[in-house]
């Protein structure tokens, strides 16, 4: 059957569309500034057709209405990683969270948390039948695959990126045109504070490198001093708007990558207009699922791997907690680890963890004798590298117990090293 057919056949109204979904499914929705907004205002507004319905998603760029009360009954999130709408409604009970590395979501959906419906946005389709997944490929695409029944929002703007992000008309079964703008994140605040991290991070980053970088005010301060590196690579799960200021630099070529030259290698997109602009129709930045983009073994065939993610304590021993304060969910494990391992498995890799030496205004040290009880360690001692902070760099690879300490006492906020001190001389 020729797919304009297919396609004519299978559009409809928002409302005809969400009838897809039944009682007691579990419904994936889109990543990060790919979430269907649209649609899922419709799935809201009609919440007295539904009951039990498991909403499963990670970052929600968008007003996550399914999860704020009064949903009770009707929806219930599901979350491998939390954000300001999701943290709200884990906490007050609304919504769970399943911890899970963001590699392996797609095995999740796969072989243990099988899709009933996802919910996504696609570009329209090209002159072969082929929709793009845009700016969110990671789970959003594997969930796709594997679900049952697809619901697609479709946005002409929409950038259509290249790789692996590809759906054929045949493959959806409901199409729903709608047109809204892309969701953006505005450009993080820089601080002092960030700056002297970037600076000190940069310098553990040489020419020829590839990267992968975070999201957040300390990864974009890092790109801040990139600017006199040359022929730097990107294989991360995410990019940001500072990364086309590299590529336009200069900075970035990807010449020097052992997989995938001269291509940026990526999952999703999050930033502004400038970056979804830069990635429509470009076929040097190459997307594919996250299953492929953050497998270690994937990212560890990248020579001189160079990691940089945020985390929110790390204790003597080395410790890296970045998902949680004690028992309070932050966010999630989401790609730390893979590329913290993918990085270790790298020839000449290396992973940094980028942490203010404060938190709360100052009055909390982020460097610790001992984590926050029931804080989960998201990167273990025997995984972590580099620490580094506003004060320095702690190299904790190959060092004891007592030398971690030590060098992380070092780049500690002066106003707490006399504690800690004080622990190390205890416990040493």
């Amino acid at each position: 059957m020729e797919w304009k057919k297919i396609y004519d056949d299978r559009k409809m109204s928002a409302e005809d569309a969400v009838k897809l979904i039944h009682d007691g499914e579990r419904v994936v929705i889109g990543h990060a500034a790919g979430v269907p907004l649209a649609l899922t205002d419709v799935l809201v507004d009609h919440r007295e057709d539904y009951r039990d319905v498991e909403i499963v998603q990670m970052v929600s760029m968008g007003n996550a209405k399914f999860s704020e009360p009064g949903m009770e009954g009707h929806f219930r999130l599901n979350s491998f990683f939390l954000g300001a709408h999701s943290r709200a409604a884990v906490r007050e009970g609304r919504g769970d969270f399943t911890p899970c590395g963001f590699s392996e979501v797609p095995q999740l959906f796969r072989e243990y948390l099988p899709v009933d419906a996802a919910v996504i946005i696609v570009t329209p389709p090209d002159k072969n039948g082929y929709c793009s997944c845009g700016i969110s490929v990671d789970y959003t695409l594997p969930a796709a695959r594997c679900a049952k029944r697809v619901i697609a929002q479709v946005n002409p703007r929409m950038p259509r990126t290249h790789g692996d992000t590809y759906l054929h008309v045949s493959e959806i079964d409901a199409f729903v045109e709608i047109e809204e703008p892309v969701l953006e994140l505005s450009i993080p605040k820089i601080g002092e504070v960030e700056r002297a991290i970037g600076e000190n991070c940069a310098k553990l980053i040489r020419d020829g490198d590839t990267l992968q970088l975070g999201i957040g005010a300390i990864p974009d301060a890092v790109l801040l001093f990139l600017k006199d590196k040359k022929d730097l690579g990107i294989h991360s799960e995410m990019m940001s708007d500072g990364v086309v200021e590299l590529i336009e630099a200069g900075v970035v070529t990807n010449k020097r990558k052992t997989l995938h030259p001269g291509k940026t290698v990526v999952t999703f997109l999050m930033g502004t207009k400038r970056l979804y602009d830069y990635a429509d129709d470009n076929p040097s930045i190459y997307m594919c699922p996250v299953d492929y983009v953050n497998d270690p073994f994937v990212i560890a065939k990248n020579d001189a791997l160079v990691s940089v993610n945020s985390c929110i304590q790390v204790d003597l021993q080395g410790q890296v907690a970045s998902e949680s304060a004690g028992l309070s969910q932050i966010s999630g494990i989401g790609g730390q680890a893979d590329f913290v391992r993918g990085a270790r498995r790298s020839r000449g890799g290396r992973s940094i963890m980028a942490i203010t030496s404060t938190a709360k205004g100052g009055s909390v040290s982020r460097i610790v004798p001992f984590l926050d009880e029931g804080a989960a360690v998201t990167t273990s001692r025997t995984d972590v590298d580099y620490i580094v902070t506003e004060y320095g760099i702690a190299a904790l690879r190959g060092k004891t117990l007592k030398q971690r300490a030590e060098a992380l006492i070092e780049i500690a906020h002066p106003a707490f090293r006399q504690g800690l001190i004080a622990e190390y001389e205890n416990r040493f």
